[in-house]
């Protein structure tokens, strides 16, 4: 069942002077025209290659081959890469259980350990424990020249030598980076290659914010027995009403584009909160909040993303959203909770104080906790805009990643920033490696 949107809360007839009006929504709608004609137009022409993935088929057997090959007797495997680079394919592997409270370290399977974060301390002590005979390392970086994922790569080899495994490296490693180009260096492949480390390309085409749909984010969710080609289908299911021409109103991620920029142009919404309420989703959440900052944020222009889990950030940021500065967007995103999980004991309900709990289950309580925060946050007339995934499933979570990219992208195009380029963060680079070598 496809992705279900309702924007009902966040408009001016239904809460209030801090809803956006009417008017003004079909007025950014309009504009939204403009960008679903150049998104078909580089659909057509082929100058937006990751609008050409969700039909993409023929790589498929060789990721899983490689997916499989590498997982194939390991006990771990290390993820190297950051942003980009690593956020997507933690958001997929959530689904089989990756960083779930209570089931990660249960799950049967290798153990992911995704390095995408640069801490001494931290790297230390996983190269102290990390049994090196079992262990497979993946190295990711589309340039190739990634500092955090250089030193994480030379200090891996470096231990592998050290426990007398470096005959192994080439079957134990793999490295995903651009092809080399003549005249342009790419370090990864040059300090891989002199081991003879098998190498994926990383899509030239695509960077690696909107990189979950190539092999950057799909090797980790193969390497867990993950459908990913039913991840690729619901990105069409996205991706279809652009292409089939629909008008912005219909098309889920202009409406979300145009209600964004709207509220952020006349209502000074300057925050975009994303709330998901399923543990499987914590994951998506850090992966849109890089992909609207780093996408948007340009030339004084763009909102601030913040990702929240529900319920718990209930107990921890709800206070705030609801009484604090009328600032914000929210989306709250639900799923299909009734129903599942264990069911409460009515005797044992009746001594905790709460009859009304006896013969519900836990997820009957997270779905109306959810609807409940949508209702209460509109009540106080704030701004909510409601995703609902029936299950949350590769073909869900497909559809679900391709509906923000393309909301990214048509919001960029509103305001007049190019969603694809980071030069900021690129100038932070190149001073960190000067300070490095001084």
């Amino acid at each position: 069942m496809p992705l279900i949107q309702s924007i009902d809360s966040a408009l001016h007839h239904n809460i209030g002077q801090h809803g956006v009006s009417t008017e003004t929504l079909d007025a950014a709608l309009a504009r939204a025209e403009g960008a679903l004609d150049w998104l078909r137009a580089r659909y057509a022409d082929g100058g937006l290659p990751l609008l050409q993935l969700p039909q993409a088929h023929a790589d498929l057997p060789e990721l899983r081959d490689r997916a499989v090959a590498l997982a194939d007797r390991a006990t771990d495997i290390v993820l190297l890469g950051t942003g980009g680079s690593s956020l997507g394919g933690q958001t997929l592997a959530q689904l089989a259980g990756y960083m779930v409270p209570g089931v990660d370290a249960l799950r049967a399977g290798p153990r992911l350990h995704f390095m995408d974060n640069l801490d001494p301390d931290s790297f230390a002590a996983l190269l102290k424990h990390l049994p090196l005979q079992t262990s497979r390392f993946v190295s990711i970086s589309k340039s190739g020249g990634t500092g955090e994922t250089l030193m994480q790569t030379i200090a891996v080899l470096s231990a592998l030598h050290q426990a007398s495994l470096g005959p192994r490296i080439p079957d134990i490693f793999l490295g995903l980076s651009e092809p080399a180009k003549p005249g342009k260096k790419n370090g990864l492949r040059e300090l891989l290659g002199q081991y003879k480390v098998p190498m994926l390309d990383h899509h030239t085409g695509v960077g690696g914010r909107f990189s979950v749909l190539t092999n950057v984010g799909l090797l980790p969710a193969a390497m867990l027995g993950l459908d990913v080609a039913a991840v690729r289908a619901g990105a069409a299911l996205a991706l279809k009403p652009v292409l089939d021409k629909k008008k912005a109103i219909g098309v889920p991620a202009a409406l979300g584009a145009a209600l964004s920029v709207a509220l952020a142009e006349t209502k000074n919404k300057g925050i975009s909160v994303v709330m998901a309420y399923a543990d499987r989703l914590e994951r998506f959440t850090h992966w849109y909040v890089q992909l609207w900052a780093e996408s948007l944020g340009k030339d004084g222009k763009g909102t601030t993303p913040i990702g929240a889990l529900g319920p718990v950030d209930q107990h921890s940021q709800l206070q705030l959203f609801i009484a604090g500065p009328r600032d914000k967007l929210f989306t709250v995103i639900t799923t299909d909770r009734a129903g599942k999980g264990p069911r409460m004991d009515k005797d044992l309900s009746k001594v905790a104080g709460e009859p009304g709990f006896g013969g519900k289950t836990i997820g009957d309580l997270v779905g109306a906790q959810g609807r409940a925060t949508a209702e209460t946050l509109a009540k106080n007339g704030c701004p909510v805009r409601t995703l609902h995934l029936p299950q949350i499933d590769e073909e869900s979570i497909g559809e679900l990643l391709m509906h923000f990219m393309l909301e990214t992208i048509i919001a960029a195009r509103l305001i007049g920033v190019d969603a694809f380029d980071q030069p900021a963060v690129e100038e932070g680079k190149v001073l960190a490696k000067k300070y490095l070598t001084a």
